[in-house]
């Protein structure tokens, strides 16, 4: 986990780099009162939704939690992709947390080291060891995890999401682990994209593996008109040994990349509001159908019963796949990633916006067959996150 902003950007050398309506899933109905609003107003909106005295305590305790989970040396790389899944860089990078203070002062430090290619002086042929650009990571304590980051944490589950308000952290990596010391600081690097300098959203998803100590985080960058920007994936490894994790290239072609997702999985949902007080919303078993006709036609079926009410729902949804991306007639795009993963979003989220809907932002990993965890990320129509779901399913 990474907050918002930097404290300072700074190279080391070798010997000192560190040693170390939707339709995957149906939610509860939630407030649909402009994604786009002032800082000023989403925080006055936040600071007013905050939850009653006596969940105060449990904050604590999951706060600690929060902190526990992310402390550490973690080793893993970097992937940049395109709304259509291509991947555009990968870069190798090292994070490390450690937390100081008791109670509610505590705090969350990091530093991520970000492996720099080889500057254009060098001289040809020579072998040299990889330089390491070091990044100063802004605290983390209980105001800007409840208050900015709207955090939605599952500490049982481990899987938390949560919101930024700028792209700056992902802007460094790119620049320092694509141009390194050749950078000149120009908004457009050639041969480089990078993010929006003023994103509608940035959320970031983060499922840990049930198999090994690993960790797979998803950012969704919407750009300033509601539409996807790129989709970046940090995957990572506790511990400073070397990376053994799976390549995360463009070896499927879309329609490879589905195969793993079709047919019927059963789970269990579970619904929290955003802020670490993390109160549960709803639970519900899901069953989900999906399928692909003769004519490379998706069809799926989702039927979630829970509720206080024993309340049974299903959804019908049809789509196409096109490379890979799957559009279904909702207005709901997924791009299908390398490594068992996809990420879901709105196909124009200013469109739910003029027309007073909420809307989702998922991250799916399928890690091992007939197994998979889903995070979701609700927002109303004002563009602040009001819940996060997460979802476990095997295939039936």
């Amino acid at each position: 986990m990474a907050s918002v902003c930097y404290s300072s950007v700074s190279f080391v050398s070798p010997s000192t780099s560190p040693s170390t309506s939707k339709p995957f899933l149906l939610l509860p109905k939630l407030p649909t009162p402009n994604p786009f609003p002032s800082s000023r107003s989403s925080k006055l909106r936040a600071a007013n939704s905050a939850p009653v005295q006596e969940d105060h305590y449990m904050s604590i305790d999951n706060l600690h939690r929060f902190f526990d989970l992310n402390l550490g040396k973690w080793t893993g790389s970097f992937h940049q992709f395109d709304g259509n899944g291509n991947l555009l860089q990968k870069i190798n990078t090292r994070l490390s947390a450690s937390s100081y203070g008791e109670d509610e002062l505590i705090s969350l430090i990091q530093t991520l080291y970000i492996e720099q290619p080889q500057s254009s002086t060098s001289i040809s042929g020579n072998d040299e060891e990889a330089e390491w650009a070091e990044y100063k990571i802004k605290e983390t304590n209980m105001f800007t995890v409840d208050k900015y980051q709207q955090i939605g944490f599952f500490p049982k589950e481990r899987a938390f999401s949560i919101r930024y308000e700028t792209a700056g952290m992902l802007e460094t990596v790119l620049r320092q682990g694509v141009l390194g010391e050749d950078d000149t600081g120009e908004e457009s690097p050639k041969n480089l994209k990078l993010p929006s300098c003023r994103p509608s959203i940035v959320c970031e998803n983060c499922l840990y593996s049930q198999e090994k100590d690993r960790r797979a985080r998803a950012f969704h960058i919407m750009d300033p008109r509601g539409f996807v920007d790129m989709l970046l994936i940090f995957l990572e490894d506790r511990g400073d040994g070397p990376l053994v994790h799976p390549s995360l290239g463009n070896t499927m072609d879309g329609e490879d990349r589905i195969l793993p997702f079709l047919g019927k999985w059963e789970g269990h949902s579970v619904t929290k509001r955003s802020g670490v007080y993390g109160s549960t919303m709803a639970e519900a078993d899901t069953v989900a159908l999906l399928e692909m006709d003769d004519n490379n036609k998706l069809i799926q079926d989702v039927t979630t019963m829970g509720g206080g009410r024993g309340v049974r729902t299903n959804v019908h949804w049809t789509g196409t796949i096109s490379n890979n991306s799957v559009e279904f007639e909702g207005a709901y795009q997924l791009t299908l990633l390398p490594g068992g993963m996809y990420m879901g979003y709105p196909s124009d989220i200013a469109k739910c916006v003029a027309e007073s809907k909420s809307f989702h932002l998922e991250f799916c990993w399928l890690e091992a067959p007939g197994k998979r965890q889903r995070l979701v990320r609700t927002y109303d129509a004002e563009g602040l996150a009001v819940s996060s779901s997460y979802i476990s399913e095997v295939r039936a």
